[in-house]
């Protein structure tokens, strides 16, 4: 359970870094990066039993 919330953290800290990010580029690759993290939270939650949490 822990890792699934370590995962969810991580993807909210790079989606608010995008947020304020002004270069495109940079942007998009944070907003990859907190689409990686929700991916492993959803095959986390998936692992444990539990529903795969909402965007």
């Amino acid at each position: 359970m822990k890792m699934l919330a370590e995962y969810l953290d991580h993807a909210l800290e790079f989606e608010r870094m995008a947020a304020r990010e002004e270069n495109p580029e940079t942007k998009a690759q944070l907003e990859k990066q907190a689409e990686a993290y929700r991916k492993l939270a959803t095959a986390r939650a998936r692992a444990l039993g539990m529903e795969p949490p909402v965007p």
